[in-house]
């Protein structure tokens, strides 16, 4: 679960930090992977899903603006962390990297559990 979460954390950081001019590179699989990073902590899947709304529900609040805009650089850490913008297409992105998740997750189940060929 740790290599996972780190494999994860590490390309939506790349995404990131390499940007190459498309939304969908630059934004919506960062996007998708903070989906599946939370998957890789909350389980079962359905309620990583839940925490993923919640998440971006919160950010119709004015609180995460405010910690964005604090003095102090782990408050300003976890505005980013969590998002300031609300966007029903970042809940999208969430949905397709919960699912593919869920998918790989079952994929590689049934690998590990098939008889050696």
């Amino acid at each position: 679960m740790l290599v996972r979460f780190l494999v994860i954390a590490a390309a939506g950081l790349l995404t990131r930090f390499v940007p190459l001019g498309n939304i969908v590179w630059d934004k919506y699989l960062g996007d998708a992977l903070y989906a599946a990073m939370v998957c890789t902590l909350v389980r079962p899947t359905w309620l990583a899903a839940l925490v993923m709304v919640a998440i971006e529900c919160f950010q119709l609040t004015d609180i995460p603006a405010g910690l964005l805009a604090s003095d102090s650089p782990p408050l300003r850490l976890l505005a980013r962390a969590l998002g300031t913008h609300f966007s029903l297409l970042d809940l999208a992105a969430y949905a397709v990297g919960i699912a593919a998740y869920w998918a790989t997750s079952k994929y590689l189940a049934r690998r590990a559990t098939a008889p050696p060929r």
